[in-house]
């Protein structure tokens, strides 16, 4: 027996199916235009949810997780508040609505859905948010607003300040309630919400329900109406988890072959921190990637360039820290790579909920050296996630795509007009087909970056055994180069730092490095011939070390015995006490005897 359900009839002929409690009237004719232009065939369990009869007018207290459509839904739950009759919104003096979301990119992201969402019911949205000029914000919302999309610090600031009027507020959302608690916003929030009228609906939105949270809806919140959405707890059904192994050498080489064979529209992948965050979008973008960044130290104007270069597709891959992509909601975002490895549970759902929203499929990807199997084993365990554990793909899985990616290119599916045609021809009359067709697929295949070759990065390796422990056998470095690096004894340069970055940062291993001469002001390093480009490029990234390296020449026997005379010098003595200053052995040994056993 198939459940009753409601038809919204749309212009030519479109309809929308929405769920069996339901009536036509429930979502108002404009928004149902703009779900339609957004190719919104049915909604989800939650947009349902606060479209229920018994939820009409209540506050809601809504348990759903990113990704869920929960900006819609809380759209659709605040249209009976704030369209008139015409089912447009009418002149007011004052904001209506008010959505106070965690963090100024999720707040933007809110405003940019809402201002869709109610675009053809006429609503002027004003965002206010840290990080944004306020002076701008104060004439906005002078201006007149309908809904004001803010951060709980921004709003208050306003609202002090006089410049946000909240006595006309007719509902109020707030957004990912348990993280604004967690980020200590609970003395904002309750002033916030202390400041609106009390006949106002509260529509609360929450991933988890903690002990905060439930006091925070006691407090404000009148005989609000509990939603667990069905089905919330499988946010992540349409994530695909991905265990690759890698060497940890090899990682950024790991992230590149990703890239390549899955060839998302938009990806988003993750790091620990600025520093490496910076670094790696270095490199995708040496290596051809249409790479952006986004971390903590963007200023604002910077961080919305990035998010618009992303919504455009003039970027295809955004290199972002935990902090700075809180928040971010691209529709596109095919796959998402963890570079660094996720510190907990928390951090490896946040990030892999980038991407599997809106009904689309997606892929979030581990990179994981062999010493972390058994933290990512327990970790999966606690996220109750059942990754595929693989290798990174290598150039010849990456080209076996590629050719299929050329068969089907959308190229081939355009007729040609006459003149196109003409040209063909001629063409094929002077090269041969042969030639033409490989001609094409070079063409088609420069507009990818090359694969690289990775190592198998085996098994987690076992207990060290220093008793079995064989010597490393002396480098043989008959075809060598001398590179110099920018720093010396005076900077405290010592081989047990430098070598670990020249293998870190210049993709060498031991057995690529020779000598280290380590001079006043400088070091000389030979590494291998057939390294030295690559080496050169690696080293000459943005990144936390930078240290100027070039080509040099070998070291002189003078500069040789410079730097043993240097190293062997006799220090000099300094400024000696008379003899006549010196105390008695006696009482010398006395002093001394004092300070070992702490008696005076």
């Amino acid at each position: 027996m198939t459940s009753p359900c409601a038809v919204i009839s749309l212009p030519g002929n479109r309809q929308i199916q929405i769920g069996y409690s339901l009536t036509l009237s429930t979502i108002p004719p404009a928004l149902a235009r703009a779900l339609d232009e957004r190719d919104y065939k049915s909604l989800t369990p939650v947009q349902e949810a606060v479209l229920r009869p018994d939820a009409e007018g209540r506050d809601l207290l809504v348990s759903a997780q990113t990704g869920s459509g929960k900006t819609v839904a809380f759209g659709l739950a605040m249209a009976a508040n704030l369209l008139g009759e015409s089912g447009k919104l009418p002149e007011r003096t004052a904001p209506a609505a008010l959505v106070v979301a965690p963090t100024r990119e999720l707040a933007l992201q809110v405003a940019h859905e809402l201002t869709w969402l109610y675009a053809y019911a006429g609503a002027r949205i004003v965002s206010c948010v840290g990080g944004m000029n306020p002076h701008f914000e104060r004439r906005a919302l002078a201006g007149g607003a309908d809904i004001v999309v803010g951060t709980p610090g921004r709003l208050r600031d306003h609202i002090e300040r006089h410049a946000l009027d909240l006595s006309h507020i007719a509902a109020i959302a707030l957004d990912e309630a348990d993280e604004m608690l967690d980020m200590g916003f609970r003395e904002d929030l309750e002033f916030i919400l202390g400041s609106a009228p009390e006949g106002r609906r509260t529509v609360l939105f929450s991933a988890t329900m903690p002990k905060g949270v439930a006091a925070l809806a006691k407090k404000f919140q009148r005989d609000a109406l509990r939603l667990e959405v069905v089905g919330a707890a499988r946010a992540h059904a349409d994530i695909e988890y991905r265990a690759v192994r890698v060497d940890p050498r090899e990682i950024e080489k790991a992230v590149v072959n990703l890239l390549r064979y899955f060839d998302p529209p938009t990806t988003i992948v993750f790091c620990n921190t600025r520093d490496a965050s910076r670094h790696l979008q270095a490199t995708l973008l040496e290596r051809g990637f249409s790479a952006v960044l986004l971390s903590g130290e963007l200023g604002q104007h910077e961080r919305n360039l990035s998010m618009q270069a992303l919504r455009d597709g003039r970027a295809k891959v955004c290199v972002a820290t935990d902090v700075a992509a809180r928040g971010i909601d691209l529709p596109s975002v095919g796959l998402v790579v963890h570079a660094d490895f996720p510190h907990d549970v928390e951090a490896l759902k946040h990030r892999s909920g980038r991407t599997g929203r809106a009904g689309r499929k997606g892929v979030s990807a581990l990179l994981i050296p062999p010493k972390m199997n058994r933290r990512a084993e327990n970790l999966f365990s606690d996220a109750q996630v059942f990754p595929v554990w693989q290798i990174a793909p290598g150039p010849e899985d990456i080209a076996k795509l590629d050719r299929v990616r050329i068969a089907e290119d959308p190229v081939f599916s355009h007729a040609g007009d006459e003149e196109e045609v003409e040209l063909a021809n001629s063409l094929l009359a002077q090269h041969g087909a042969e030639k033409c067709a490989a001609a094409l697929a070079r063409f088609l295949s420069a507009r990818w970056p090359a694969a690289e070759e990775l190592k198998d990065p085996g098994s987690a390796p076992p207990p060290r055994d220093k008793e079995r422990r064989e010597p490393r056998a002396r480098v043989d470095m008959t075809d060598s180069v001398w590179v110099r690096l920018g720093v010396g004894r005076g900077q405290r340069a010592e081989p047990k730092w430098i070598l670990p970055m020249l293998c870190r940062k210049g993709g060498l291993n031991r057995e690529e490095i020779g000598a280290i001469r380590i001079f006043q002001d400088e070091t000389k390093v030979e590494i291998a011939s057939a390294k030295a480009e690559a080496f050169l490029k690696a080293m000459r990234r943005p990144g936390p070390d930078n240290i100027p390296v070039d080509l040099a020449s070998a070291p002189s026997d003078q500069e040789l015995q410079a730097r043993a005379k240097s190293r062997f010098a006799k220090k000099p003595d300094g400024d000696r006490k008379p003899y006549s200053d010196k105390k008695p052995h006696d009482e010398k040994s006395a002093g001394d005897s004092r300070k070992k056993t702490g008696k005076v």
